[in-house]
């Protein structure tokens, strides 16, 4: 993780400047933000699941969610089905 910080210095930098966020919160939003990119399709569609259970939405409501949201994210993976995107959740 030390790593990854400071090869991002020069935009910790420029979120020190434009921002009111210090250099330490600075730093955790760079890193928070990469290893949300980081993300895998799988880990996205687990947390995603977790996240729309505990807002009270049934399965077929998150499943369907989830179908329309991963279009959108940075690096989108190939079309799931509705049963795949299960099957990543219980197996």
């Amino acid at each position: 993780m030390l790593e990854r910080r400071m090869s991002h210095d020069d935009l910790i930098d420029h979120l020190v400047r434009s921002t009111p966020l210090q250099r330490g919160e600075a730093a955790r939003v760079v890193l928070d933000v990469l290893a949300y990119f980081d993300e895998t399709t799988e880990t996205f569609v687990r947390r995603r699941h977790r996240e729309l259970q505990s807002g009270g939405l049934t399965n077929a409501e998150i499943f369907e969610r989830i179908s329309t949201e991963l279009p959108h994210r940075a690096v989108a993976p190939p079309e799931l089905s509705l049963r795949q995107l299960r099957r990543i959740v219980y197996g």
